[in-house]
């Protein structure tokens, strides 16, 4: 009856922080201890609100409320609810929330058969190990020496590789040496808001948008154009396409009522001068500069022609 009643008051909490929070993080805890799982559960107080449970009673809780036929959106949820998951609600900013993730993350020691997230190497130089100990590096072929009473390392050895099991004799050596080599912390998997994303689509700007935006619009412009559909993304390249037709009817005409067609028109009868005038439009800069670089130097002739006449004088 305990364990009913938990459970009951699990639902309960669960289906009320779907209800109470617009979007939430999925994020993995594998090898996150207690302490540390508490510590970023009292950084979120009052922000978020963290909820980890058994997959199997997040996905009865989720089957429910989708049976109901109320928020069939929690489907998704479902098919993603596999290892050691859980929620971190929020209805505030999710970069916030994925900053507080990144801030509490600690060093961990290597475990046996564990897969490494990254690759470590022991540096050379002494270890402060006593020579009883050389089995150790013996193990996974590591060249040392007895320095001083201790064991010395004589070059860098890449003892663990990412993505590659760690081994009995890794953790153990690593362990003598007192390295962590891993950082360990909630690792951000999905972002739920009305359904499942990948945390990739945080890291689109305006400007992205934007861009892809313009692209289509591009896209949709010609592809009227080609076809000779009027529409909204078409029409101003109809109305610029027309303007040329108009101008070039009007210089032929020798019309130059338009100020459009007077401006080419002086173009065409004086191209020098428009020439000049645009050559400021690059910059005042660029043109200081080659005014200075065509600008002759100063010649000292006469001076010198006056000295060599005094001399032979």
């Amino acid at each position: 009856m305990v364990a009913r009643s938990k459970k009951v008051a699990y639902f309960a909490h669960l289906e009320a922080c779907l209800g109470k929070y617009k979007r939430a993080c999925i994020v993995d805890a594998d090898f996150v201890g207690s302490k540390q799982l508490c510590d970023v559960r009292v950084a979120m107080r009052g922000e978020a609100e963290v909820v980890f449970g058994k997959n199997t009673m997040i996905r009865k809780c989720l089957r429910d409320l989708c049976a109901e036929g109320e928020h069939p959106e929690y489907e998704s949820i479902i098919e993603v609810m596999k290892g050691n998951l859980g929620f971190i609600f929020t209805n505030g900013s999710l970069q916030d929330i994925i900053e507080l993730i990144d801030v509490h993350v600690k060093p961990a020691a290597a475990k046996a058969g564990v897969i490494a997230p990254c690759s470590c190497t022991i540096p050379k130089g002494p270890t402060g190990l006593d020579p009883a100990q050389t089995s150790f590096f013996q193990a996974l072929n590591i060249a040392t020496k007895i320095n001083k009473g201790s064991i010395e390392i004589i070059n860098d050895c890449q003892v663990v590789k990412e993505g590659i099991k760690v081994g009995t004799s890794e953790a153990a050596l690593l362990s003598k040496l007192n390295i962590k080599p891993f950082m360990y912390g909630l690792n951000l998997r999905y972002i739920y808001e009305g359904g499942i994303f990948s945390p990739e689509v945080l890291k689109i700007t305006d400007a992205d948008l934007m861009g892809r935006w313009n692209t289509a619009v591009g896209e949709v412009a010609a592809l009227s154009l080609g076809l000779g559909l009027l529409n909204e993304a078409a029409l101003p390249h109809h109305i610029q396409n027309g303007f040329k037709d108009v101008l070039a009817v009007a210089l032929e005409m020798q019309y130059l009522h338009f100020p459009q067609v007077q401006m080419v028109q002086d173009m065409i009868d004086n191209p020098n001068a428009c020439a000049s005038a645009a050559a400021p439009a690059a910059g005042a800069a660029p043109a200081k500069a080659a005014a200075a670089a065509k600008a002759p130097e100063p010649e000292p002739e006469e001076e010198e022609e006056d000295m060599g006449f005094d001399l032979f004088e």
